[in-house]
């Protein structure tokens, strides 16, 4: 029997026991013969006689529970299936069974602190691919997309190079990058107030071109020193320029005081993550310009920035690619930070101020060290005298020029230190091209004598007419440019009637340099040649 059922039977027995019970009426004159009435009579007489309490039994699932009857067994059918035994009802209880039993569990036991293993969570990465990625979406707009091209000195030394020529970004640099995503991230009142940089340098010249670009005021100070071709740049950047002191370490000091009296911002080269993401995206390109990469050479220069953003991304795209890094061996701050285990933060070295003014200013923060560490594969220091030949390596063959610091990629290779990736597809970061003018045309003197191709040398002549014009005849018959010549008369005492002269002479390379010096040495035993 269901529930409802169980419930109108109760409401139904309770009525019908009330009706039973209630004080009867008068009879009628047609009820006096009815049957009911009368054995209502006799069983209520015979109840009274045993004295039994009428009170209704409890309920059970919504149905009486046993107790004397008071009705016919005539009648009983009208309240469902029910048995009669000796003149009672036998009424059957209905059980609602529920769902399956559900076991609880013993309680955990009590277990002290120290039982509990506590695992440390993983640090947070200082520089991810996503920060990177956005970096990329964000500065594609005010950054070109410099070309990854195959280089015509890539027979010559057995590998397959690939030049990322970030010297063409609009201020000659790579910093370019970090610095536009720097500006693009700071706040709107940062913005409005303005930036502040001092001294001379491409991180510098970037962030004048770009504020001026985002609209945001900028201001230089530069020291008395600074050439006046270089001030001439910043301000047609759009900045404004203001020369103070008579060294580097003045002007920032000065733009330090500036920037707390009138709420500017100075900024810097550092490692911030920002800076780092933004130079990141040129290891984004390389992957996606040059399939199938082997390696990559990254010049670790100023902050190291480019190195450790470079990495970062390489690293997550391919692990299997190699990430090189080459700095000058006059300033080897990482080799000797990774020797130590640890960033060295001054370093006694006397590295060539002119060549390397961009780069030893700076220091290696922690950060970058521990992204160097992690993710680099190599790093190696190249000489200056190697950077000087690749630089002119890259004016011959590849019809560019660019500075120390864009040419240590080239120069590691063409020095032979990484004999490893000979057959391999190489990529190599030209990261700047900032050099002055007559800087530029120093150093090609300086790697043309370098390479063996200019060469200076010092003879004894009689002095006899004709004798000069024989030496130049030798020269001109084995193809030789004559660059400088000096005619001393009175060199020495000693040696009367003999004159000294000196040449410098120009050669196509270092196969016709060695056959010159042989035959000039056969013909003249006093010839000196002088040491580059």
């Amino acid at each position: 029997m269901n529930f409802a059922a169980q419930l109108f039977y109760s409401s139904y027995l309770s009525e019908r026991l009330e009706r039973l019970y209630s004080p009867r009426p008068a009879l009628k004159d047609s009820e006096e013969n009815d049957p009911f009435w009368q054995s209502s009579d006799t069983l209520l007489s015979s109840s009274s006689k045993t004295r039994v309490s009428y009170k209704c039994g409890p309920i059970c699932n919504g149905t009486t529970g046993r107790r004397l009857t008071l009705i016919e067994p005539e009648r009983l059918k009208d309240f469902g299936e029910e048995e009669l035994l000796n003149g009672d009802v036998k009424v059957h209880d209905t059980k609602v069974v529920g769902g399956p039993e559900i076991m609880l569990m013993d309680p955990p036991k009590t277990r002290r602190v120290s039982e509990f293993r506590i695992v440390p969570r993983p640090p947070a990465q200082y520089l991810r691919f996503e920060d990177i990625s956005a970096a990329a979406f964000r500065i594609q707009s005010g950054i070109q997309k410099t070309p990854c091209t195959y280089s015509r000195l890539s027979k010559q030394y057995g590998m397959e190079i690939y030049l990322k020529k970030e010297h063409l970004q609009y201020t000659g640099s790579v910093k370019e990058r970090g610095v536009l995503y720097l500006l693009t991230s700071l706040t709107q009142e940062q913005q409005r107030k303005g930036v502040i940089v001092a001294t001379d340098c491409n991180f510098s010249m970037a962030v004048a071109h770009h504020a001026v670009e985002l609209k945001i005021p900028v201001f230089v100070i530069m020291p008395s020193c600074c050439s006046s071709p270089r001030l001439r740049i910043y301000r047609d950047y759009g900045a404004m320029v203001i020369s103070y002191g008579s060294t580097s370490h003045d002007s920032r000091n000065h733009a330090r005081h500036l920037a707390k009296e009138n709420g500017y911002l100075y900024l810097e080269e550092d490692e911030s993550a920002v800076y780092l993401a933004g130079l990141g995206t040129v290891g984004m390109e390389i992957y996606e310009q040059v399939p199938k990469l082997d390696a990559v050479i990254v010049p670790a220069a100023g902050q190291y920035g480019l190195l450790a953003g470079t990495a970062a991304a390489i690293k997550h795209l391919n692990s299997q690619i190699l990430v090189i890094g080459i700095e000058p061996e006059g300033f080897p701050l990482l080799v000797q930070s990774l020797k130590t285990d640890s960033p060295i933060k001054d370093m006694q070295s006397n590295p060539n101020k002119k060549l390397y003014g961009d780069l030893v200013e700076r220091s290696l923060g922690v950060n970058t060290f521990q992204l160097t560490k992690k993710l680099v594969d190599k790093v190696i220091s190249v000489s200056e005298e190697d950077s000087l030949v690749a630089m002119l390596r890259l004016q011959e063959f590849e019809r560019f020029s660019v500075d120390t610091e864009g040419a240590m990629g080239l120069a590691a290779i063409l020095a032979g230190q990484l004999p490893e990736l000979r057959g391999k597809k190489v990529g190599v970061v030209v990261s700047s091209a900032n050099m002055e003018l007559e800087l530029v045309r120093q150093c090609v003197d300086r790697a043309l004598v370098l390479d063996d191709r200019v060469s200076k040398f010092s003879v004894q002549l009689g002095d006899w007419p004709g004798d000069m014009a024989k030496l130049l005849d030798v020269l001109s018959r084995e193809d030789v440019r004559l660059l400088d010549v000096c005619h001393r008369r009175h060199a020495d005492k000693s040696d009367l009637f003999k004159t000294k002269v000196e040449c410098v002479v120009e050669t196509r390379d270092k196969t016709q340099s060695s056959q010159l010096r042989k035959m000039l040495s056969e013909r003249y035993p006093s010839i000196c040649w002088l040491d580059r």
